[in-house]
């Protein structure tokens, strides 16, 4: 796939526009937040809301995780399954920071559906956690644990809306695994019967 063909990054670009929209039109950003009193009238923000965000910092690290880890997801899976993913991930996540906030926006919870798909599919990639490296599939667990702890301690982020994204990913990458999940204990496999150039090929598909 060209780069160009990549909805992750096409989604990238559409938020910052909409970020730099936020900033120069007054009203922007109410018509696009989700108020979790407005949501029977208003049921489209349940989307809209997925594009916008609340500071520059807010947007990097959202967007940093999508072109970087959304890239690599749609790579696996296809275009179409990754736009079905990521949707019906951020509303999922939109509905349940309905029921605990009273206004959110932002990409995350969509952003935590592609975490938790990847943490199915390809377990063993590294990723850096706070600084520490660690497994996929570890970094997910530890994700989830902070955002638990912050169901309970105020800490200004929409921790039920990650949760239900990753949850939403958890189980759509179960349901992908066979047919696009990385073989289970094959290094011990390849150490032991197949030569270097085999592996290094291997390593190529699946990490």
């Amino acid at each position: 796939m060209r780069l160009t063909d990549f909805w992750s990054l096409r989604l990238t670009v559409a938020c910052i526009i909409i970020f730099i929209l936020q900033l120069t039109i007054p009203t922007f950003t109410d018509s696009l937040a989700l108020i979790s009193s407005d949501i029977l009238v208003r049921p489209w923000i349940l989307i809209t809301s997925m594009f916008a965000h609340g500071s520059i910092e807010h947007l990097f690290y959202n967007m940093f995780a999508l072109a970087l880890f959304g890239t690599i997801l749609e790579n696996i899976i296809g275009s179409r399954r990754w736009l079905i993913l990521y949707f019906i991930s951020g509303i999922i996540a939109s509905i349940a920071a309905s029921a605990f906030y009273p206004e959110s926006l932002g990409a995350s919870g969509a952003i935590f559906g592609l975490l938790g798909t990847l943490a199915v599919l390809r377990p063993r990639i590294t990723v850096w956690v706070a600084g520490i490296p660690m497994p996929m599939a570890v970094a997910a667990g530890v994700w989830a644990i902070g955002d638990l702890l912050g169901l309970f301690v105020p800490s200004g982020i929409a921790n039920a809306a990650h949760l239900a994204g990753l949850a939403t990913g958890i189980m759509f990458g179960i349901a992908l695994r066979k047919k696009f999940g990385e073989p289970l204990f094959i290094k011990k496999k390849l150490a032991k019967d197949i030569d270097e150039e085999t592996f290094r090929r291997w390593e190529r598909e699946w990490l």
